[in-house]
């Protein structure tokens, strides 16, 4: 990640606007390269995939392509796939950072994550348009913390019939045991896999619904790693298969402390009450002493999500921490522009900081879900928020785990208020 320090808010926002560019061709060779170095990776987790009705895709028709997103294997997995087929790649806009044209060489169509940006939508029609290009799509857009599904937009079923080109879902098995995002890219030895279907024909979309559409792909994309590990019996072994799972489980169910957990090893000991649990090789938690209150570590997010809502409902929900602040405003760098302080609450984000210059609120309707990550190109865990015109990476300080808590809100409040809203009209 290619960061500058020493550069002012104020100066940021001076900066003029760079204009957007337009989806570049996706390059032969950089597709060829990147299946090439992709095998090394595919081959240690013993990849194989299976097809459903992709007989009805002609190599050459272009499609909307629908990807879970659980690790960076991911698109190794898609290069495997789809190869040689032409298709642009919808990606975050930080992750061109450094990489402008090399990005670009490879198809990928910036965009800011939560934020709403119609511009996205005319760089996917251009490139089918002008490329005769498909299109790649990680519709849940975060990484999953607990290993289920997160929130699709509600806009999806919207952009598929405004599409109508074929859609084409791949869906991955093991990819998150591998890789779990709280375990700071720590790889564990397990088979990955995948099916790749041919969903929706272009006929079938047009006698559809956008809500339809909607709740095909939910279903779709409806799933749950852990649980899928204890049916197979898939056996995670590594000794450090429990580390950071703190940023996860950061609630004690048995004395409600928060952020005093800790992940190390095989178990999570929480540091108010001394419990501690055991992280099976089979993937269930089990109290070493006493009653296992959650032996699922979804039930367990479930239940702190719960928490948090009527934290919402009740009025005592607030998150008030102190953060280094980094903006983006292009892809040329990551700007370090110093300290703040990122309060959440009914009323939405409220940033502030950079010696008195920044002041930035986000309503809690801005976004269905919040832009949330933990050991963020292994700087640390961040809570993400901005507009089209700069994104604010928000590392929260001496406050113990929040990121998790604090997504969870933002989809708890967003659900919330947006029924208030609702039942007032």
């Amino acid at each position: 990640m290619k960061i500058k320090y020493g550069v002012s808010y104020k100066e940021l926002l001076e900066k003029p606007e760079k204009k957007q560019k337009k989806p570049s061709r996706p390059s032969f060779f950089f597709r060829t390269l990147i299946r090439t170095l992709s095998i090394p990776d595919l081959v240690a987790t013993k990849f194989k995939y299976t097809s459903v009705g992709m007989e009805k895709l002609s190599k050459k028709e272009p499609c909307f392509i629908l990807m879970n997103h659980s690790s960076f294997i991911d698109l190794k997995i898609a290069s495997r796939i789809l190869y040689p087929r032409k298709y642009n790649i919808v990606c975050t806009s930080d992750g061109f950072i450094g990489k402008n044209w090399l990005m670009r060489q490879i198809g990928c169509i910036p965009t800011k994550k939560f934020v709403s940006e119609v511009s996205l939508l005319h760089d996917m029609l251009y490139a089918v348009k002008r490329y005769n290009s498909s299109i790649l799509m990680y519709p849940e857009a975060s990484y999953s913390f607990d290993g289920t599904a997160t929130p699709l937009p509600e806009s999806l079923g919207r952009c598929v019939k405004m599409f109508g080109l074929p859609v084409v879902t791949i869906r991955t098995d093991g990819a998150f045991l591998r890789d779990p995002l709280y375990n700071n890219l720590q790889l564990r030895k397990t088979q990955v896999t995948a099916e790749v279907e041919y969903l929706l024909s272009p006929e079938q979309i047009k006698e559809m619904t956008p809500r339809q559409i909607n709740e095909l792909l939910r279903e779709k994309f409806s799933f749950d790693n852990f649980r899928a590990q204890q049916q197979k019996g898939v056996k995670i072994d590594e000794d450090f298969r429990a580390d950071h799972l703190n940023r996860v489980l950061y609630k004690c169910p048995h004395c409600l402390a928060e952020g005093q957990t800790e992940g190390k090893g095989t178990t999570l000991t929480c540091h108010a009450c001394g419990k501690q649990y055991e992280l099976t090789e089979d993937g269930f938690m089990r109290a070493i002493e006493g009653e296992t209150e959650f032996d699922h570590i979804p039930d367990w997010y479930a239940w702190e999500r719960d928490n948090v809502r009527r934290e919402l409902v009740d009025g005592t929900y607030s998150l008030d921490v102190a953060v280094d602040i980094y903006a983006m405003v292009d892809t040329d760098c990551i700007y370090s522009i110093g300290e703040g302080r990122l309060t959440h609450n009914r009323e939405g984000f409220h940033l502030v900081g950079c010696d008195g210059e920044l002041d930035y609120v986000q309503s809690p309707l801005s976004s269905y879900s919040l832009y949330a990550d933990y050991y963020w190109y292994k700087l640390g865990d961040i809570i993400c928020i901005g507009d089209k015109k700069m994104l604010y990476y928000c590392f929260p300080k001496d406050c113990g785990d929040v990121v998790a808590k604090t997504r969870l809100a933002a989809e708890e409040l967003y659900k919330i208020v947006r029924a208030e809203k609702r039942s007032a009209k």
